[in-house]
């Protein structure tokens, strides 16, 4: 079975009021997208079966061989750390130490420069990057989802989800669920595409975020109600990342072979100071980051 029974109603506000906006044919496997007119979320309906989901994030994901596809962090960790680093210093304003959760851990990344600062978990649905952190940090590392974990409740300072939240099926049960594994005063790190932007709006249906892995898609107007609705306070929003240009233009400098290749960074400060404006009350582009406390 490819396909899950089609839905009626809005995964993330339950109204009826949701509607078809188009098919993407690109892959091999098409898929509808709809959109609520209530509360602007917008998911592929039906929905991939679990088995094609997960026959999705198999070795051929990260090693650039199947038509959907992600890069291996491995190869540029050096360079990717320069964003993780400067991330984990924004995240240690909230909290100092203690337990970390990285859901979407992939190779551990993340978590590896994290342990310096915190006891690290992680959970991975991908046995094959996940069993590689698994080996270099041990039993902490869940290979599985957030539905089927063995985690305490109440046991995390901070759980980071970074191009994750997309990828889910059922955004409602996953903020709530991070929002029960938290501590009181807990950080929830979100990274995900804003698709009420201008950038996603004028690409219409050819925006680069409509891939078959992602199953959800969020404004940041509903991403933060949903938080709000499953508990969360004091909810900052951050255009485009929370950590600043110069850590991506340090991370983009890995393929660099000649000096006229830092002609780029133009491109990327260009990208980078557009999140910070608006247009008739839209962003203008629609990365996006969001910390919320419990």
């Amino acid at each position: 079975m490819i396909y899950r029974p089609k839905i009626s109603n809005c995964p993330l506000c339950g109204c009826s009021e949701i509607e078809f906006a188009f098919t993407k044919n690109n892959f091999t496997h098409p898929y509808d997208i709809f959109n609520c007119n209530r509360c602007g979320f917008r998911f592929m309906n039906p929905m991939f079966s679990d088995k094609i989901i997960s026959a999705m994030y198999q070795e051929n994901y990260y090693t650039g061989s199947s038509e959907y596809h992600y890069v291996d962090e491995r190869d540029n960790f050096r360079y990717s750390s320069f964003v993780w680093k400067a991330r984990l210093k924004k995240i240690r304003k909230y909290a100092k130490t203690g337990n970390f959760l990285d859901i979407g851990c992939s190779f551990g990344g993340l978590l590896l420069n994290a342990k310096k600062y915190f006891f690290v978990y992680g959970i991975e649905l991908s046995a094959f990057s996940g069993n590689y952190i698994k080996k270099l940090i041990g039993d902490s590392i869940h290979i599985g989802s957030i539905r089927d974990h063995n985690f305490e409740k109440n046991y995390f300072n901070v759980i980071s989800a970074i191009e994750l939240i997309e990828h889910t099926d059922d955004p409602v049960y996953f903020i709530k669920e991070c929002y029960s594994l938290l501590k009181p005063g807990g950080l929830l790190v979100l990274q995900t595409a804003d698709i009420g932007a201008l950038q996603a709006e004028n690409a219409g249906e050819n925006y680069h975020y409509y891939l078959p892995g992602h199953l959800s898609y969020f404004s940041e107007k509903c991403l933060t109600e949903l938080l709000k609705s499953s508990g969360f306070s004091k909810i900052k929003v951050f255009r485009p990342v929370e950590f600043g240009l110069i850590p991506k233009l340090r991370k983009s400098s890995k393929d660099f072979k000649k000096p006229t290749d830092y002609k780029k960074w133009i491109t990327i400060a260009k990208y980078h100071f557009s999140g910070y404006l608006r247009k008739k009350g839209k962003p203008l582009t629609s990365s996006m980051v969001l910390y919320a406390v419990k």
